[in-house]
């Protein structure tokens, strides 16, 4: 007879499939377990699937007298009561690096899209406004990449592969992070000094209570009107309403995000303005991808089922 394991967060079936050929899932939807599931069976749980940022706190551990496996489908862990699975002396796992391919690229993507104002051109050809020879102040000359600098706030995977990519757009390319890494380029000791002197601000630093609102109206100012910024990290890193604030009054020229403080995003002011590319959490969202995280989930189901170790723990 197959192993449970009990899912979490909303995941579609198509992406739980593998998984689902090896365990038996206890899919509770995206829904509160309890609301699915009877204590009773709730309480023979040994092992969890979940999305990194969905909210897995005390109070649902507690529900899970049994657990002793926290899996994480995809790098992230920040929505992860760590503390309190630690109490409780449940192991957490993830898929470190899984995805840093498709997320750097997508990067790269929104930084192009919003650079070179890909949207609203493609609202200028639709519209017939190329073919009436309309003029159009979004579609004024921007500045190239050769020889933009491009700041990567975070040097993990996802950063050092955006930095990787950079370098083939002729860029020069600085970083901060926690601490300094053997990599070719500039580091700044602040994230500070990294806005003073990049036009681009490339975020990809972990979700965490030091990193929280980390880019502020401060980071944005320092940006100044020629800058950019893009997230693919977390919507938590950037005050979102300071980011509405600057977009709005040009203290920024514009931004790419993939994520947001609150997802999914309703449209609304940030939404409405014409200098902002968004993308709805799609950063790993390649076939790629999902394969990969999905070997490190199935990896750590299988170690924690043998009584081993998690292959890929969270330290």
């Amino acid at each position: 007879m197959p192993e449970k394991v009990l899912i979490f967060s909303r995941f579609s079936k198509t992406l739980m499939a593998r998984i689902g050929q090896r365990y038996e899932l206890m899919d509770s939807a995206g829904k509160p377990p309890h609301e699915v599931f009877a204590p009773e069976e709730l309480s023979k749980v040994r092992v969890l699937i979940t999305a990194g940022g969905s909210p897995l706190g005390a109070s649902a551990l507690d529900s899970l007298p049994s657990l002793r496996a926290i899996i994480c489908y995809g790098t992230g862990y920040d929505g992860v009561d760590l503390a309190a699975a630690r109490a409780r002396k449940i192991s957490v796992g993830h898929s470190p690096g899984a995805n840093a391919a498709a997320v750097a690229d997508l990067a790269l993507t929104l930084m192009l899209a919003v650079t070179r104002r890909l949207v609203p051109a493609d609202a200028f050809v639709r519209d017939g406004s190329w073919a009436k020879a309309l003029p159009s102040p979004m579609l004024r000359a921007p500045p190239g990449n050769p020889g933009r600098r491009i700041g990567v706030y975070g040097m993990g995977e996802i950063g050092r592969k955006i930095a990787a990519r950079l370098a083939g757009f002729e860029t020069e390319v600085g970083y901060f992070s926690r601490s300094k890494h053997e990599v070719p380029y500039r580091y700044f000791p602040t994230l500070e000094a990294l806005a003073e002197w990049c036009s681009v601000l490339m975020i990809a630093v972990r979700a965490s209570a030091d990193t929280h609102h980390a880019v502020n109206a401060a980071i944005l100012q320092k940006l100044g009107g020629d800058g950019y910024v893009i997230n693919i990290a977390r919507g938590s890193v950037i005050d979102q309403a300071a980011l509405v604030a600057a977009l709005t009054d040009n203290t920024i020229a514009g931004a790419g995000l993939d994520v947001f403080e609150k997802e999914p995003q309703a449209p609304g002011a940030l939404t409405a303005l014409p200098n902002v590319v968004l993308t709805p959490h799609v950063g790993g969202h390649t076939v790629e991808a999902h394969i990969a995280m999905q070997d490190c989930v199935i990896a750590n189901l299988e170690a924690f089922f043998a009584g081993k170790p998690l292959v890929y723990p969270v330290n």
